[in-house]
């Protein structure tokens, strides 16, 4: 034995992981079109961008464990799976803007939010690693049950019990929302202080 290991072939980038997550990011105008298909109605094409909400949602965490249990972690699914997260809540919360059932500067705010974090963690990954913060993790968790809340016309299909579930959606947006800002002041800060030059031991500066 020479004591030498040949190097790690790195997996294709034509893997299953990934080609989950281009299939999703395929898939959201047309979940976008059924959200605005029969205008926010309670018909069949509301709640089944609804479902493929909650299908979107799963497959994301599936692709991720795929891609970290089996080793298929590559740079273009570290690309292209953020886009994919993104672009799918942009989608829904911009539709439902349209549908005027959620207003237009929580969607704008929440969309500058994670469209500046999101690029900038692309341009400077080479550069910096932030491991992901609690309030990150705590955010996604928030916004995925928020918006699902919100595309399942509940309101509608059980009048009764509107007053309920429009509370409810004001409630779990409102919760999505502010940790949503917390989260990506938080992302600021992190990223501000692993730019702080480090004193060396014994030195003043």
């Amino acid at each position: 034995m020479t004591g030498t290991e040949p190097p790690a072939v790195a997996p294709s980038n034509w893997n299953a992981p990934n080609i989950i997550t281009a299939a999703r990011i395929i898939a959201t105008p047309f979940f976008l079109w059924m959200l605005l298909a029969d205008g926010g109605a309670d018909g069949p094409w509301r709640w089944a961008s609804a479902a493929f909400f909650v299908l979107a949602i799963a497959t994301d965490a599936w692709d991720g464990y795929l891609a970290r249990s089996r080793g298929l972690i590559t740079d273009l699914g570290k690309l292209l799976d953020p886009i994919a997260d993104k672009f799918l809540t942009g989608a829904a919360l911009i539709g439902l803007s349209i549908l005027l059932e959620l207003p237009w500067w929580v969607t704008v705010l929440i969309l500058v939010r994670e469209v500046g974090i999101t690029i900038h963690r692309l341009v400077v990954v080479n550069n910096v690693v932030l491991a992901a913060a609690w309030t990150g993790k705590l955010k996604t968790v928030a916004q995925s049950v928020a918006i699902t809340l919100a595309l399942l016309p509940l309101a509608h299909a059980f009048p009764a019990a509107a007053p309920v579930f429009e509370w409810i959606n004001i409630i779990t947006m409102s919760i999505a929302f502010v940790l949503t800002m917390v989260s990506g002041i938080d992302y600021v800060v992190a990223y501000m202080r692993s730019q702080r030059p480090r004193s060396t031991p014994g030195v003043r500066s």
